[in-house]
């Protein structure tokens, strides 16, 4: 009987081993599949995002500067600056500079997001485009008339930069 115990107890020793096993087993296989998955929500191809600027298709998320000059060909104006983004519950993004002063952006709920926005300004087609890290993050399609309003305010700000605010020459 003494031994029949002790059979037992390594044999319930070894299956308690084996399932912790597969339990780690199971998480990491676990975790591989969701950054597996995650990992397929990417840009598009620069050939898919250069068809999208064609067809005047301009997603947010999926398109590059390089697929927008690309196509359009160097913005006739264009803008950097440190900016504030106000991130939407869709995960949209509105430039402070697009918000009247002191009021938050309809429907939003307290997102923030900080970095070097690029503007660019294409008053030929009528748009505004804001990039951030390289990828589309707002657009908005304005008159012309707006479009030089946004441009002559750039320029009068930039007139009363200091070296210190101005960025650093290539």
């Amino acid at each position: 009987m003494l031994l029949r115990r002790g059979a037992l107890d390594m044999v319930v020793a070894q299956t308690q081993t084996c399932l912790q096993r597969m339990w780690v087993h199971c998480v990491l296989y676990g975790l591989l599949a969701v950054l597996g998955v995650g990992g397929c929500h990417g840009m598009p191809t620069l050939e898919q995002q250069e068809q999208l600027v064609r067809a005047n298709n301009l997603v947010v998320e999926q398109v590059s500067t390089r697929a927008v000059v690309n196509v359009w060909g160097k913005p006739p104006y264009h803008h950097s600056e440190f900016t504030h983004f106000f991130v939407m519950p869709d995960r949209t993004m509105i430039p402070h500079s697009r918000i009247v002063a002191g009021e938050p952006p309809k429907g939003w709920d307290a997102g923030v997001h900080a970095g070097e926005g690029v503007f660019f300004v294409y008053p030929d087609r009528g748009w505004l485009l804001v990039f951030l890290d390289e990828q589309l993050v707002y657009k908005e399609e304005l008159k012309a008339e707006e479009l030089y309003t946004l441009v002559k305010a750039w320029a009068y700000e930039d007139r009363f930069k200091t070296r210190l605010d101005k960025s650093p020459a290539p």
